[in-house]
């Protein structure tokens, strides 16, 4: 069994295959540092750790963010102010505020288990590296639970610099920044983007000053703080989301099923919180990620009718406790060559395990990687 080290100020759990290293926090199973090795001896570390990971937080704090690195499950996925039938859930829920359980350990894999208190039931988290392969699989397994359920992954990426990221996503059918003002310049906050101002590309999206601005570059919009989403194509077989680092080399990208990860969130943070513990420092990260939510607004808002699902983009995925629901997701690097600007398209090889990534001004590179592992809903 893996024992738990101190990593940046919380106990986790490491694995490691030669390509790839990683460690996960028992306090809400953050996954987080990551190094993939894109090179005979070059690694890139693409998570962000909070730049408060080692400092004492003022009481109250939520255990979310005391740990807050990587990626990490949500479920419910955003705010638990409002109520639902009398749940009520911490901050994106227990799953990335409690402790988890060590079921199993392999020197490539981590088997966790968490039995949920607001809503009872229990998640099975999986963790795995395939010697090879230059990514992190992840599967969680909810079971004994009914009833709608916002969820999703939280992977947060840092960037080195302004402009140094290029980002793209598979083929989506409706965007739309966050409905209301995200933050509040009268408790220190700032946000550029135009409430609810809805885009066909991510090129392209309104900001309230009457400008537009261009999410496929990142990051900009120094001093700010915004969200917005698209619904990905549930007709596809698997959606991507990309992000390109090319003065570091590599690129960064995720695959998911549609299905049950309806939407893509972009938390772009760059500076527009001078709120503690955030006080202007959060910096060129982003998050990227992948949910079946109303945006952030909770379970509440996510259960009830919204713009979101009378537009037909599901923000809620029904949980039976006599059938247990499995949640694949799959994060992976690559190196790029000279020229590889912002991903087009990601598509899969014949065999399923490989995918090739090209490129916008033509370039391309191929991967392994076991595709099924998302297409396949349930194990």
């Amino acid at each position: 069994m893996s024992s738990l080290k101190k990593i940046q100020g919380q106990p986790s759990w490491t694995f490691r295959t030669s390509e790839v290293e990683a460690a996960v926090t028992r306090q809400g199973g953050h996954l987080a540092p990551v190094r993939f090795r894109i090179g005979k001896d070059r690694w890139v570390e693409p998570f962000e750790v909070a730049p408060w990971a080692e400092e004492k937080l003022a009481p109250g704090t939520p255990e979310l963010m005391k740990a807050m690195r990587g990626d990490f499950f949500c479920m419910p996925f955003g705010g638990g102010a409002t109520p639902y039938r009398g749940e009520i859930h911490p901050p994106h829920g227990e799953t990335c505020n409690a402790v988890w359980t060590l079921e199993s350990s392999l020197p490539h894999r981590l088997d966790l288990s968490m039995e949920t208190q607001v809503r009872k039931g229990r998640v099975e988290k999986t963790i795995e590296l395939i010697p090879g392969h230059c990514a992190v699989y992840s599967r969680h397994v909810i079971s004994g639970m009914k009833g709608p359920m916002s969820l999703g992954h939280h992977p947060i990426l840092k960037l080195p610099g302004a402009n140094t990221g290029r980002i793209s996503t598979s083929r989506f059918t409706y965007g739309q920044v966050f409905p209301t003002a995200f933050e509040n310049p009268a408790q220190g906050g700032y946000s550029i983007l135009k409430p609810g101002a809805k885009f066909t590309s991510l090129r392209r999206v309104p900001r309230a000053d009457g400008l537009f601005a261009d999410l496929s570059v990142y990051p900009t919009r120094e001093g700010y703080e915004d969200l917005a989403m698209v619904a990905a194509d549930p007709t596809l077989p698997f959606a991507w989301t990309a992000l390109v680092v090319a003065e570091e080399g590599y690129v960064w990208f995720s695959l998911k099923n549609p299905r049950i990860l309806r939407s893509t969130i972009f938390w772009m943070s760059n500076g527009g919180r001078h709120y503690a513990p955030w006080n202007g420092r959060h910096r060129h990260a982003i998050g990227l990620e992948e949910v079946t939510a109303d945006f952030d607004n909770g379970l509440a808002a996510s259960a009830g009718c919204n713009p979101l699902n009378r537009a037909g983009v599901e923000t809620c995925v029904q949980l039976n406790p006599k059938k247990p629901l499995s949640v694949p997701y799959v994060m992976a690097v690559a190196a790029i060559p000279r020229g590889f600007d912002i991903v087009k398209s990601i598509c899969s090889g014949r065999d399923g395990q490989s995918v090739t990534l090209t490129s916008q001004s033509g370039k391309t590179i191929t991967a392994p990687l076991n595709v099924a592992f998302v297409t396949k809903a349930n194990p």
